[in-house]
């Protein structure tokens, strides 16, 4: 990372795919900005031809770092801004974390995309059984963290910003898509994940985010 350096986070106006990496730029108290470009007319000028991507930019303005895809992004900039732990084996227990939440997004996004109703049922069974396996993993770490609200330490980190996100998407972010999702998910949150979510949302450090946006804890709690 350069010295003085900011961000330009460009994505679509919607939750998504970026809305961990807004979280992570809020509380890295970083400047940065979003960029919402035309699509698809500037596709071909992204890396990968895919949103999202960061560009990092150094004090004079000009663009010396650029990469794409959410997870790869959401890493770095929790690397470099102390949200996963320096030591390989501990910062590996909150990235499986991240992986998981992945595969169940495959699966929510196959289904939301899916056209016959044979490839629908199966796509969600996937998404649900995963889903539930998300959630029992993640209250059993709040367990044993304390029942503080946390996934990992005293202190909010990559796991926690991450879950955030991910459940944001299933609960807000999904409806245009498929309002019967939220309604699905909503009973299978344990006491724990919605204090999770809560603890999140109302940290100091993404609160100037999480102030302006829609409410999760508002959304699970309807």
């Amino acid at each position: 990372m350069s010295p003085n350096a900011s961000y330009t986070l460009r994505y679509f106006p919607a939750i998504g795919l970026a809305e961990s990496s807004r979280l992570l730029l809020t509380a890295a108290k970083v400047e940065w900005t979003e960029e919402h470009p035309e699509w698809p007319q500037a596709k071909p000028e992204q890396p990968h031809g895919r949103l999202p991507v960061l560009v990092e930019k150094s004090a004079d303005g000009s663009a010396d770092f650029v990469i794409t895809e959410s997870s790869n992004i959401e890493r770095y900039l929790a690397r470099v801004h102390g949200f996963l732990p320096a030591d390989p084996k501990q910062a590996a227990l909150q990235e499986q974390i991240r992986d998981l939440i992945s595969d169940v997004g495959v699966f929510l996004g196959g289904y939301v995309q899916a056209k016959d109703e044979e490839g629908k049922k199966a796509l969600f069974e996937k998404f649900e059984g995963l889903f539930e396996t998300l959630v029992k993993v993640q209250t059993k770490l709040i367990k044993d963290n304390g029942n503080t609200g946390r996934l990992f330490g005293n202190s909010l980190s990559y796991a926690d910003i991450v879950s955030y996100g991910f459940y944001k998407n299933v609960m807000i972010g999904i409806v245009k898509f498929d309002a019967s999702i939220p309604a699905l998910a909503k009973p299978k949150l344990t006491p724990e994940v919605a204090k999770l979510i809560a603890t999140v949302e109302a940290d100091p450090l993404v609160e100037k985010h999480t102030a302006k946006a829609d409410s999760l804890v508002a959304a699970i709690s309807a």
